[in-house]
């Protein structure tokens, strides 16, 4: 299994769709709020957001829905990286409920080799994430340093932290 490209195997127009999709349970929309200490009415309490909003139920807080994306695309577009550099932009499109399944994609835009060391480079890309029936509900856009084929090279291959198995020494019979 692929976990992530180096500089040479991105190609501009690129489209990675992300597999599987996930749904979004009202337990991981509430453990999120309570992670990153999110408590508005909207996304926790059901009489608020039945009673007083347009949507008439509870809504999934947006940046887990922007994590879920971003971690959706890192066998595709940063398993390797070297360093998320930038997220240039973020749009939340359309809401997205508990029940809803999130499916993702993105394209790579562009692609520069980096200007300080020759051994990466930057790739720009935009993911964009939809529903089940294809509403888009999440777009961002973002620049990944990404490692050159020698960069692995020179550093031991593809999984260098990786230990090798180490078998136990079979009994011989006396």
């Amino acid at each position: 299994m692929q976990f992530g490209r180096t500089y040479e195997e991105f190609e501009v127009g690129a489209v990675y769709k992300h597999w599987p999709g996930k749904t979004v349970t009202e337990y991981d929309d509430h453990l999120f709020c309570l992670l990153t200490m999110n408590h508005h009415p909207l996304h926790m309490d059901v009489n608020y957001a039945e009673n007083t909003t347009d949507f008439g139920k509870n809504v999934v807080v947006g940046n887990y829905i922007y994590s879920l994306l971003l971690g959706m695309s890192v066998p595709d577009v940063s398993g390797k990286a070297i360093a998320n550099l930038e997220i240039e932009s973020l749009r939340h499109v359309a809401p997205t409920f508990h029940g809803d399944t999130i499916y993702g994609e993105t394209t790579v835009l562009d692609k520069t080799p980096s200007k300080s060391k020759n051994d990466r480079g930057i790739v720009y890309v935009e993911t964009k994430g939809y529903k089940q029936d294809g509403t888009l509900v999440c777009v961002f856009r973002r620049k990944v340093m990404v490692p050159t084929e020698t960069y692995i090279k020179e550093r031991g291959g593809e999984q260098p932290g990786r230990p090798e198995l180490i078998e136990p020494a079979k009994k011989t019979e006396k």
